[in-house]
């Protein structure tokens, strides 16, 4: 059993200006971390192929889709909103993301992948049903967990999302459906400004102040998600794995390091050792100071390959 890597050089060409904080660079340092530290050769890489119409309509409405696919220029770049744009390669590269988190379930429900690790841009846990915003353009981790659901017949999967911002888009998503459950910490309050009012039995929204290190973030995390995940019994775990929340990272103010991304992947894989023999799907969302972000991706993947 390996760790899957998932990839694709088309996300390397979306590219919304040389100001914006998500950018191909990310990619890069995530690589190049993996490469430094001798990690790369013990993963099992996969290009990720493009996402079927079918996949993501199970998460998002026809006339998004179809707006997404109209709004692709042919050259220069069109907004979305304010913080998110389009270049003549970013259709496939959103493309790529969705189906690579749709490839990796498939793997990790198979027989040789333990986990899977999908390194793909844009981000998408701001994506709504109806909406791109925050970077996000298709919601990728959404896609991937309707892909357990519909595809291999799971009944009950979970999203750890520790990302620095709330996954307002996979709550919009799955709002309604209890086969779902949405875990989120994030910093409050900050974009998106949404999720600390929300009233669930199965989205688990921990909302924490600016300032949170790595012990209150522990403490925050082994108190009210840990147990509503046992509560659960997830068949299968998925991260929106964001490294945003790290100290040297000031698209935030939380104060984690590395030894934290280790503590929280080390927590979801006891989760889902428990209830899911083992298996996971952690999909990019956020981290743009490049250092700390290769550095906490490659301990991240590199707790879930056990190395």
């Amino acid at each position: 059993m390996h760790t899957a890597y998932l990839t694709h050089a088309d996300c390397l060409m979306h590219d919304m200006g040389s100001w914006h904080p998500e950018s191909p660079a990310r990619l890069r340092a995530i690589d190049d971390r993996l490469h430094a530290a001798h990690l790369f050769d013990h993963l099992a890489h996969h290009e990720a192929p493009r996402v079927q119409r079918a996949q993501l309509l199970r998460v998002h409405d026809a006339a998004y889709v179809d707006f997404i696919e109209a709004s692709s220029p042919e050259h220069g770049v069109r907004a979305l909103d304010a913080d998110t744009s389009m270049n003549p390669h970013t259709l496939s590269a959103a493309l790529r993301a969705a189906g690579g988190a749709a490839m990796a379930v498939d793997l990790v429900m198979g027989d040789d992948t333990a986990n899977a690790f999908v390194a793909c841009r844009p981000p998408g846990h701001h994506a709504t049903r109806r909406r791109a915003m925050g970077f996000c353009i298709f919601n990728n981790v959404a896609v991937a967990a309707a892909q357990a659901l519909d595809v291999h017949g799971l009944e009950r999967v979970a999203i750890v999302d520790f990302d620095v911002h709330h996954g307002n888009g996979t709550e919009d998503i799955f709002r309604d459906d209890p086969r779902v459950m949405l875990c989120s910490t994030f910093q409050h309050p900050f974009y998106p400004f949404a999720g600390a009012d929300t009233a669930s039995a199965h989205i688990v929204n921990v909302p924490l102040p600016a300032g949170t290190d790595g012990a209150r973030y522990r403490d925050a995390f082994r108190a009210q998600i840990v147990p509503r995940l046992d509560a659960f019994a997830p068949q299968m775990l998925f991260c929106s794995a964001g490294f945003d929340g790290h100290r040297e990272d000031d698209m935030a103010q939380f104060g984690l390091l590395e030894a934290d991304y280790v503590w929280i992947t080390e927590q979801v894989m006891a989760v889902a050792a428990r209830h899911a023999c083992g298996r996971i799907v952690s999909v990019l969302e956020g981290g743009y100071d490049l250092s700390s972000l290769g550095r906490s991706a490659a301990a991240h993947i590199k707790t879930l390959a056990a190395l």
